[in-house]
C-alpha cells in the first residue's frame, strides 16, 4: 500500500511536482540548458554525474520545500544515488518534505496510427520491486499522440492502463502520461478522444485503486474536469510540452484541480553558472510562479 501521509500529500497538497527525471536521450540538452556544453564530459558515467550535480543543487535548494513542491519525478539512476550520502528518495521525503516518484519507460516506439508506445520494459518487476525498497510512492510512464486516430489512441490508453496495472500490483501510484502533441493542428479532437478513452478506462479499476494523470494542457480551459472529479484519480498534473513558463503557467491557471509537473520549463533560466545565491533566487521565483498557477483553480 502507498505511504498514507505521501497519498494525502499527493492528494490534497498545494503545490506542484517538478520532474528531474531527464534520461540518457535528453540528459544533453538539459545539461546544455544549464550552461554545461558536450565538450564538459566524455563519457556517459561523466555526463550522469553533471546531471546529478544540477540535480543535487535543485533539490538542496531552500525554495524546493513540501509545501511548494509536492513531488518530485526522478530518472532510475537518481534513484540509484545519493545526496549527502542520503538515498535520493528519502533524502527528498525526509529533508525536503517532497513525494518521490520514479519514471519507469524506456522510450518510444516508431509511430503507427499517430502514436508513439512506449517500448517495452524488460525486468520492470525487479524495477518496481527496487523503487518500493527505495521509499518511492509511485512511477512516471510516457507516451506521445501525435494524431486524431482513434485507434492509436485508444492503443495508447490501453498500453497505459495494462503498465498502470502492474504498477498498481506492487503497491505503487502510476502516473499515466499520453502526451498529446502541443503543435499539431488537431490537437482538440486528440483531447476529446483521449479523453473519453480514459474515462472508459477509469471505471474498470477496482473500488480503492487510483491513479494519476498526466496530460499536455488542454486547448479548452477546464476540458479534463471529468478526469479530476474521477473518484479513481488521485491528482491530474500538466506537462508544460514546449510552452515557455509563461505560457504553461498562464494556460494553467485556467485550469481548476490541475497541478503543473513541468520539466525544461522548471529549469528554465537556471545556470552552472550562476552563484548559489543568484542560483537560489532564480528558482525560487520560478517555483513561486508554477506554485501559483498550480493552485489558482
Amino acid at each position: 500500500m502507498p505511504n498514507a501521509t505521501q497519498a494525502k500529500q499527493m492528494t490534497d497538497g498545494k503545490g506542484f511536482i517538478a520532474a528531474l527525471d531527464q534520461s540518457g536521450g535528453s540528459t544533453p540538452k538539459a545539461l546544455k540548458l544549464y550552461g554545461i556544453g558536450d565538450e564538459a564530459w566524455s563519457t556517459e558515467e561523466q555526463m550522469f554525474d553533471l546531471i546529478h550535480q544540477m540535480r543535487t543543487r535543485i533539490i538542496k535548494s531552500p525554495a524546493f520545500i513540501g509545501e511548494k513542491v509536492v513531488g518530485a519525478i526522478l530518472f532510475e539512476q537518481t534513484m540509484d544515488r545519493a545526496i549527502d550520502g542520503i538515498p535520493t528518495a528519502t533524502y527528498l521525503w525526509e529533508k525536503r518534505g517532497v513525494v518521490p516518484f520514479l519514471k519507469i519507460d524506456k522510450g518510444l516506439e516508431a509511430e503507427a496510427d499517430g502514436v508513439q508506445l512506449m517500448k517495452p520494459i524488460p525486468g520492470l518487476d525487479d524495477l518496481l520491486s527496487r523503487a518500493v525498497k527505495a521509499g518511492i510512492f509511485g512511477t512516471k510512464e510516457r507516451s506521445v499522440i501525435n494524431a486524431a486516430n482513434p485507434r492509436g489512441i485508444a492503443a495508447i490508453v490501453d498500453q497505459q492502463f495494462a503498465l498502470g496495472r502492474q504498477v498498481l500490483a506492487h503497491g505503487l501510484v502510476p502516473i499515466l502520461e499520453p502526451e498529446v502533441t502541443i503543435s499539431i493542428a488537431d490537437k482538440a479532437e486528440a483531447e476529446a478522444i483521449l479523453r473519453d478513452e480514459i474515462l472508459k478506462h477509469l471505471d474498470t479499476l477496482a473500488q480503492g485503486s487510483e491513479v494519476m494523470l498526466k496530460l499536455s494542457l488542454p486547448s479548452q480551459a477546464n476540458f479534463y474536469k471529468p478526469l479530476v472529479d474521477h473518484p479513481r484519480v488521485m491528482r491530474v498534473v500538466a506537462l508544460s510540452g514546449g510552452y515557455s513558463r509563461d505560457e504553461a503557467n498562464a494556460i494553467l491557471s485556467r485550469n481548476a484541480g490541475v497541478i503543473a509537473s513541468f520539466s525544461r520549463a522548471l529549469t528554465e533560466g537556471l545556470s552552472a553558472q550562476q552563484s548559489d545565491a543568484d542560483f537560489d533566487a532564480a528558482l525560487g521565483a520560478t517555483i513561486d510562479a508554477i506554485y501559483r498557477a498550480s493552485i489558482a483553480g
